[in-house]
């Protein structure tokens, strides 16, 4: 009877999951306010069987009654996000806060099939970041000095990378954070964030050739740090970041094919001067010929993924825990392994949505500074799943990031539900802009109709002096011009 469960389960989680990516994208085609809360409603309906349905199969496989408690804790924990955020926020955007917890959902089913314990540990840093994320709005709405702290970011940015570049422990070859009290810091992730302020707060200020080198100069050192801590999937994501950004606050394609050209040069001179980089290059163009010397971690991820085919095998199937570090840098193998390609594709378009969603937000906003700070946010984003997604399916070499929302991983889990609840707080600026400006368009409307409706004042306004009577060209009569010339005399 388990075996049936299990079997329906995953026909079951593709369909709900391709009815949800459905609504992410049509939502977009109607301006019908009641029929898009009908939808985005619909959304959570369906988030919400996807997560029992798979916590059923969870609980069959795994016979253990605290798998029912920990699901109980995460539909808390999901339906007080959506309820708080759009309680606290009315103008919050539903699309980007269904998006956010879908993500988590779907990481939380994973990590739960690979490490209970990792699962809990994610659990409970996803509650304090959700938690820290509620206050991030109103931050962002009331502060209004936050594009003059350009100063502020690129040192608190450059002292936190060198700090861990001198004193941070070495993780698969990288310096990448700290353990303190068992808890993995890796101040990188929170970098991306400072940095991305700190090049929009430059760029509002002056996009002249001598503030792009001085901004080039920074965000290049912000790049060489990472470097030198062998961080190179960070030092990537901000160097594309700050290529973007550049771009669309200068529109000078001279500046984006030189910087391209500085960074295949670097890439290039990267490769000869760090030995891990050289063999994930190597690992990348033959997995299978170096299985024994690095080879081993791809080629089960390629593994994985076509062993679950189209549908999966079914949740607690397959082998995943055959990856090394599924849960953190080959999680998306995972799921393409147990849930299937359908759903893994699924889950890439859920990401694509929430791209679409930040670039919506950076058009629409009027301030330079809150334009760049929402395209740079977005960049960063959907990069990052580029990496992960291109790395584990051999498209690109190996970088070690992790999926944002998805992966295990504390510090990433907390820059980017901080990410979101910005861009979050940059979705209620616009919709204050909008406001405004609809109150400016009724008091002009107003004002036109209090005219229109009063055109008799105008007319008075408009109305000659009194002519002499009988006289209709309004001249001196000969008697008048007589008595007046008199007048004078006298």
């Amino acid at each position: 009877m388990t075996n049936i469960i299990v079997e329906l389960s995953k026909y079951l989680i593709i369909i709900l999951i391709i009815m949800y990516t459905y609504l992410c994208f049509t939502v977009f085609g109607y301006a019908d306010v009641e029929k898009k809360q009908e939808m985005l409603r619909r959304q959570n309906v369906l988030m919400f069987m996807m997560h029992l349905t798979a916590f059923i199969v969870l609980y069959l496989e795994m016979n253990d009654i605290k798998v029912v408690a920990f699901y109980l804790a995460q539909v808390t924990l999901f339906g007080a996000t959506i309820l708080l955020y759009t309680h606290i926020y009315p103008k919050v955007s539903r699309l980007v806060v269904n998006n956010m917890c879908m993500l988590l959902c779907i990481g939380m089913i994973m990590l739960t099939r690979l490490s209970y314990t990792k699962a809990v540990k994610q659990f409970v840093i996803a509650s304090c970041a959700i938690a820290l994320s509620l206050v991030v709005p109103v931050i962002i709405r009331k502060v209004k000095l936050l594009a003059e702290w350009k100063k502020f970011y690129a040192i608190a940015g450059l002292i936190s990378l060198a700090v861990v570049a001198i004193l941070g422990q070495v993780s698969y070859g990288a310096k990448l954070g700290f353990t303190i009290g068992g808890i993995s810091i890796q101040p990188s992730e929170l970098v991306k964030i400072i940095f991305v302020f700190y090049v929009a707060a430059s760029f509002k200020a002056a996009t002249d050739f001598k503030n792009v080198v001085i901004t080039t100069a920074i965000a290049a050192f912000h790049v060489l740090i990472l470097v030198i801590s062998t961080d190179l999937g960070a030092a990537l994501i901000i160097f594309m970041v700050y290529l973007v950004m550049l771009y669309v606050a200068t529109r000078q394609p001279l500046y984006m094919a030189a910087g391209l050209g500085a960074g295949s040069l670097a890439s290039v001179a990267g490769y000869y001067l760090f030995g891990h980089v050289r063999t994930r290059v190597q690992v990348w163009r033959d997995p299978f010929g170096m299985y024994d010397q690095g080879g081993y971690q791809i080629v089960q991820s390629l593994f994985a993924i076509g062993t679950g085919s189209w549908f999966g095998m079914g949740l607690c199937q397959g082998q995943p825990d055959k990856i090394p570090v599924a849960a953190e840098d080959f999680i998306f193998s995972a799921i393409a392994e147990e849930l299937g390609m359908v759903f893994a594709l699924c889950l890439i378009l859920i990401c694509v949505s929430c791209y679409v969603m930040f670039l919506n937000i950076a058009m629409q906003l009027h301030n330079q500074f809150y334009k760049l700070v929402a395209l740079g946010l977005g960049t960063c984003y959907i990069f990052q799943v580029f990496l992960t997604i291109g790395g584990v399916t051999k498209f690109i070499p190996s970088t070690g990031v992790t999926l944002p929302l998805v992966s295990y991983g504390g510090s990433s889990l907390l820059s980017t539900l901080i990410m979101f609840a910005i861009i979050q707080g940059l979705y209620i600026l616009r919709e204050d802009e909008e406001e405004i400006i609809e109150r400016k368009k009724k008091e002009q409307l107003r004002a036109k109709r209090i005219r229109e409706a009063h055109p008799e004042e105008r007319r008075a306004k408009r109305v000659k002096p009194e002519r002499a009577p009988g006289n209709k060209t309004g001249r001196k009569t000969p008697e008048k011009e007589k008595a007046g010339s008199k007048q004078r005399i006298r």
